[in-house]
């Protein structure tokens, strides 16, 4: 995958600029001070022509890197740049050289010429590489950003679509389990109604909410329990021990119903030996756990439902649920979210 880094000039800022290229031009007057005959025009003229030589540099090197920016990051040098600024660096030493010999005609320039010119090389190749990583940071910093968007944007819309799972199947059981209560004449038939448009009430409302508390998301529980006590009579109990601090915390809506559903799916359930599920608080977790025995056909098979939840305290908290099953006992251990932790 490419990714396309936005063209933007490379800002530094003017104080940076001036203030270095007049430093180094204070800098390349230092051995003229230090002399034992000090000359304080040619002091002067050498640091003027040096700083003036840096600040033609600086912009001539942020012009050129900012123009090659426009394709995909690399973190190697472009030498057929580097050659160019090198090149427009010796010439613009040679024309400012010229400037200083006339000014300076007293002086013999020949013999320092060469000096004059590798200090100006060594100065180019201090701020090519310099503005070079400069580059390089900003390019990576850029892709870096644009990785973290489309990650959290494909985060966001794969949340918006668990929150919007129905399970068909439960609606198509629920149906015929009323139909038969009402072909019998069930007077649990009103109740089972009331249950049913209660709890499509709460995924209505629910859906739009990332996080709802455990007291709400327990009414919505005990709606999906009756209904599927109706559905097999009695196949399975629960036991619910959570302490009202632990109820006034936050939970991902239909966390644990979906979970109570995995438990049901994957499981025998009859009423010979019904299913035992518990529900209780431990610590900073709230657990739910049942003693495993599962169908021949869902054998090591996790089923959708705890991927979703996964995702979902993923997304919200960057958190994980932590699952245990000895073979025995199959545990989900849910970590609790409290109100200041979410804000």
């Amino acid at each position: 995958m490419n990714y396309k880094v936005s063209q933007k000039n490379i800002r530094i800022a003017p104080s940076v600029i001036w203030g270095s290229s007049i430093f180094i031009g204070l800098l390349s007057s230092v051995p003229q001070i230090a002399a034992m005959h000090f000359n304080p025009a040619e002091a002067a003229v050498n640091a003027a022509i040096t700083a003036a030589f840096a600040l033609v540099m600086w912009y001539f090197n942020i012009y050129m890197l900012s123009r090659g920016s426009k394709h995909k990051p690399s973190q190697s040098i472009s030498y057929s740049r580097l050659y160019k600024s090198l090149l427009f660096g010796l010439i613009v030493m040679l024309g400012l050289a010229w400037i200083q010999q006339l000014i300076l005609s007293h002086i013999n320039f020949g013999p320092v010429m060469l000096m004059v010119e590798v200090r100006g090389i060594l100065i180019n190749l201090v701020f090519y590489m310099f503005l070079h990583l400069v580059q390089q940071n900003y390019e990576n910093q850029t892709v870096s950003m644009e990785l973290e968007r489309i990650k959290n944007d494909n985060l966001g819309a794969q949340y918006e679509l668990l929150k919007q799972q129905v399970n068909p199947h439960f609606l198509f059981n629920s149906l015929n389990t009323l139909r038969a209560m009402v072909e019998t004449q069930d007077p649990d038939a009103i109740d089972f109604i009331l249950k049913l448009s209660n709890f499509y009430r709460y995924t209505l409302e629910s859906r739009k909410l990332d996080l709802i508390h455990v007291h709400e998301e327990m009414e919505i529980l005990k709606a999906y329990l009756f209904l599927q006590n109706a559905r097999f009579e009695g196949g399975f109990t629960f036991h619910e021990d959570l302490p009202d601090e632990v109820l006034k915390t936050l939970i991902p809506p239909f966390t644990l119903q979906l979970l109570v559903e995995n438990c049901i799916k994957h499981n025998v359930v009859s009423l010979d030996n019904p299913l035992h599920l518990s529900l209780y608080a431990e610590g900073q977790k709230i657990i739910l756990e049942n003693l495993i025995r599962l169908k021949k056909s869902e054998a090591g098979s996790l089923g959708v439902g705890l991927n979703n939840i996964q995702l979902r305290y993923q997304h919200l908290i960057e958190r994980e649920i932590e699952i245990n099953n000895d073979g025995k006992l199959f545990q989900i251990k849910l970590p609790i979210i409290n109100e200041h932790h979410h804000h």
